[in-house]
């Protein structure tokens, strides 16, 4: 699952990148508003963690910016703007939850999960290939009803082929569900993952196209 974090403050923003990615969570960490606006444009995010101070392009900016387009990527405002009147104008503007710093990153966490959890709400939360379940927002898969416990990067890769399972997804696609900007990628870390998916799930669960890469196999 992938997030955007957008904090001009160099040592918050490295320990919030550090901290979401212990959680399991793959992060792209941008310093300016227009930046930001450009990265929601172009890639997928299931989350967005906004500052409001940002150079380059306000914060109510890019949050006023990304509503205009309908995206319903839940918001959640970091901010030290600590009045009633800022709480409310940031809501105003579209975001699902406002938290001012400093603050716990156990809060953090569970400010995302609760976010996450809202948006899952929307029709069609679980996505479903065959006899396999994955929950999003509880990061939870089960096959033929048992649970299946997987690793976060697995996790992040079932999930991406799940979101399009009628679509072949090259290894640079997986690999950008996987790790955000900057984090070295292992060069065969995707196989080893859809590897470990297929001892779980069945052999015959993911298949490989040669020279495209990774699908889902035919339900039976």
């Amino acid at each position: 699952m992938r997030i955007l974090l957008v904090e001009d403050d160099p040592s918050l923003g490295a320990t919030l990148q550090s901290w979401l990615q212990l959680d399991g969570y793959a992060v792209d960490w941008l310093r300016r508003g227009d930046q930001a606006d450009t990265a929601l444009r172009t890639h997928d995010y299931q989350c967005l963690l906004l500052d409001r101070g940002l150079p380059g392009m306000a914060g109510e900016a890019v949050l006023a910016a990304l509503r205009s387009r309908r995206a319903a990527i839940p918001v959640i405002v970091i901010t030290a703007r600590d009045t009633l009147e800022d709480r409310v104008a940031g809501l105003d503007l579209g975001a699902d939850d406002y938290l001012v710093k400093p603050f716990d990153l156990e809060e953090l966490s569970a400010r995302i999960r609760a976010a996450l959890r809202r948006e899952a709400r929307e029709p069609a939360p679980t996505l479903r290939h065959g006899g396999v379940e994955l929950d999003p927002a509880a990061k939870r898969v089960t096959r033929d009803g048992e649970p299946v416990q997987l690793t976060a990067r697995e996790f992040a890769v079932l999930l991406a082929l799940m979101r399009r399972s009628a679509q072949v997804q090259s290894r640079a696609q997986l690999e950008e569900a996987l790790y955000g900007w900057g984090e070295e990628v292992e060069s065969n870390a995707i196989e080893v993952h859809v590897y470990n998916l297929r001892k779980k799930l069945g052999s015959k669960f993911i298949v490989t196209v040669r020279n495209q890469g990774y699908g889902l196999g035919a339900v039976v």
